[in-house]
């Protein structure tokens, strides 16, 4: 645990542990800076299978999303610093009622020093039964004052990466023309497609769900698909490679396989170890930053401190753009990955901003 304490290791503000014995819940709450304002991150639900010691897989994970939210936010450009919950369990069979009011009441006796939003196994309306108990709750419906779902700005503000990305690449943000690959076409992805077609990009595409493909191709008859990843990301003459599934979809396996010139997706932590970015950057393939490019969501769901906007909301996603080229720039100019100039751009903001707590956030009336 003394790596809590360890600013190259975590450097974490507050770590609480939560127990209601009573609804059987069991989550660990992570606040890794406050410097930019509270923490804002989602809520995880997730039953660690496998792990002989659940409680001590989580309380890692949490230490991580945290301190991955504080880069996000800070790149962001909000008022926010990082934090991150996991309720420990599966959530198709402990999750109740009771016990998401249980954890929202451990949310609100922080005082608002942490925002909670959706996460991996939370949905918007598990945050309208977390904000009966705590008003620090974001990720919520429309009906209940919240801005819905965030995969909206999230395949808004990859789409602006990808601009940026082809403008540092190619000296044109225009995607028109351009092959765009994309493995996973969930919310985000499906969504990133439509903008894709609708700025005159080839949009091929791959899911393990064939419902999924399917409905894309309804939608847009110009989308083609493949069979899977591997026949994507080899594709003769694609421009720009998608990650918009699952994590670590960037390996020692799949990098030297890439055709792509550009890699920019909305899927979390992409790189499956540290080192990849620097096989990226030998093959001369151009790497936007998962945490820069996927804020979209996080930026949705922050407005609703202020009671949403979607066209503010939407302003301030477009901002990504110019993250994006900062960090290409950067990069270029100091002879370092992407990667690392994103994460010396947060830490520069984080740093700017100096190491008082922030204020609690103030709900909308």
């Amino acid at each position: 645990m003394t790596a809590l304490f360890a600013a190259d290791q975590g450097g974490h503000e507050q770590v609480v542990l939560c127990q209601d014995p009573a609804t059987g819940l069991r989550a660990v709450i992570a606040i890794h800076s406050t410097a930019l304002g509270p923490a804002l991150g989602g809520t995880r639900f997730h039953a660690y299978p496998g792990a002989p010691r659940p409680e001590e897989a989580a309380v890692r994970d949490a230490l991580a999303l945290a301190r991955g939210m504080s880069y996000k936010n800070a790149l962001a450009g909000l008022a926010h610093g990082g934090g991150k919950a996991v309720i420990i369990g599966d959530p198709g069979r402990v999750k109740t009622e009771e016990l998401l009011l249980a954890y929202g009441r451990f949310v609100a006796s922080l005082g608002g020093r942490y925002v909670t939003a959706c996460d991996v196994g939370t949905y918007v309306e598990d945050m309208d039964v977390v904000a009966r108990a705590c008003p620090w709750t974001t990720g919520r419906s429309p009906a209940n004052g919240g801005a819905g779902d965030s995969s909206v700005l999230t395949a808004f503000g990859v789409l602006q990466g990808m601009r940026a990305a082809a403008q540092h690449r190619w000296g044109d943000a225009g995607l028109a023309g351009r092959t765009v690959g994309i493995a996973g076409v969930g919310k985000v992805g499906r969504l990133l497609a439509g903008h894709l077609v609708e700025a005159g990009a080839r949009v091929v595409v791959t899911d393990v769900r064939a419902d999924a493909v399917r409905r894309v191709l309804d939608e847009h008859p110009r989308v083609t698909a493949v069979a899977d990843t591997d026949t994507l990301i080899t594709t003769h003459g694609l421009d720009i490679y998608a990650p918009c599934a699952l994590g670590g979809a960037l390996d020692d396996r799949t990098v030297p396989l890439l055709t792509a010139g550009v890699v920019c997706g909305a899927a979390n932590n992409q790189l499956a170890h540290p080192g990849v970015d620097d096989a990226l950057a030998a093959r001369g393939i151009l790497y936007a930053p998962d945490y820069a490019v996927n804020s979209g969501g996080v930026i949705q769901v922050a407005d609703e401190l202020a009671g949403f906007d979607f066209a503010r909301a939407k302003a301030k996603a477009a901002e990504i753009h110019a993250t994006a080229l900062e960090i290409f720039e950067r990069a270029a100019a100091e002879g370092i990955t992407p990667a690392r100039a994103a994460d010396r751009v947060a830490q520069a903001r984080i740093a700017a901003a100096g190491r008082t707590p922030g204020a609690p956030a103030a709900p909308s009336a």
